[in-house]
């Protein structure tokens, strides 16, 4: 956002201005601030109408999200994974365990990883919660293992089926109320995306992946949905495994392999997510997601493709 100055007679007006690309169009939100502003008056009508502008972007992010690009910045982003070491896995029991142990840990599970392994291979109920889901997402891997379908709303609802079948009385059903993601401090870093627009947005994503995805190399393509999806957070809780999963499949879709995001990393992982869901700034993401698949290549069991 910047200040625009225009002179009116022997006056001077004042707006603040936002620009944002829209189907290849550049577009403006523009805040008239009031004339003759003094440093202080125009500091405290900026902040105001900062929060105006956002409230704005916040109903124009179904829009913002079809976007188009220029050459150059289809490139630009594309060439970040041009050193990407592609592998294969040897051992896809190795990488459930640990996938499987991570991801639920970061949302806050108390299953240790060296129980993840006797939990999945244990034919008995699961005791709690935290075992029921260690198993759920594991199935919700295979299923992205193995599936052909593609990305669709039924697919997201199945992965969330899967994972939390008997643990959660909604599993596979989009809410229909408010949700906030809080800090260990109880203060709130993000909202999921109104309750009454969940069906736009939605709607609006696999619109924009059947249209847009052939464009992009597949881990930036993976980056994009991902972080889209969880800016919208679209069940009431879950949204982070089932999330990771989706970043998966369309890995595994484009014969690449799965990334593992680790427990250790929980900080940055939520530091690039919110970078984009506050200004819609996808590099971060693939910065990290990089670093990721680095370390799940020092970890794993793996051969490089040839």
């Amino acid at each position: 956002m910047y200040i625009e100055k225009r002179k009116h007679g022997k006056s001077i007006k004042f707006y603040l201005v936002y620009s944002y690309r829209e189907e290849g169009n550049v577009k403006k939100i523009r805040k008239y601030l009031g004339q003759d502003l003094s440093e202080r008056e125009l500091k405290n009508l900026r902040k105001k109408a900062e929060e105006e502008i956002k409230e704005q972007l916040d109903n124009l992010l179904i829009k913002l999200f079809d976007f188009s690009l220029t050459k150059n910045q289809l490139n630009k982003l594309n060439n970040y994974v041009n050193k990407v070491v592609v592998f294969h896995l040897e051992d896809w029991d190795e990488f459930t365990e640990k996938f499987v142990y991570n991801t639920n840990a970061i949302e806050g599970s108390t299953v240790e990883q060296d129980e993840v392994i006797d939990i999945l291979e244990n034919k008995k109920p699961a005791k709690d919660n935290d075992e029921k889901e260690t198993k759920g997402v594991a199935k919700a891997l295979n299923y992205i293992r193995k599936t052909k379908k593609e990305l669709s709303l039924n697919l997201i609802k199945k992965l969330h089926e899967l994972c939390f079948e008997n643990s959660k009385s909604f599993a596979g059903k989009f809410r229909k109320v408010e949700v906030v993601v809080r800090n260990s401090k109880g203060d709130i870093i993000h909202k999921g995306v109104p309750a009454s627009e969940l069906d736009d947005y939605l709607n609006d994503l696999i619109e924009w992946y059947n249209k847009h995805g052939s464009k992009f190399k597949p881990l930036i393509l993976a980056a994009i949905i991902h972080n889209q999806f969880e800016h919208i957070h679209p069940f009431q809780d879950g949204n982070g495994r089932v999330g990771r999963l989706l970043l998966n499949f369309i890995l595994l879709k484009s014969k690449y392999p799965p990334i593992n995001i680790k427990l250790e990393n929980r900080k940055d992982y939520y530091s690039v997510l919110k970078e984009y869901s506050d200004n819609h700034n996808l590099t971060p993401t693939i910065k990290f997601l990089i670093n990721q698949y680095k370390k799940t290549l020092k970890d794993m069991s793996t051969k490089n493709k040839k």
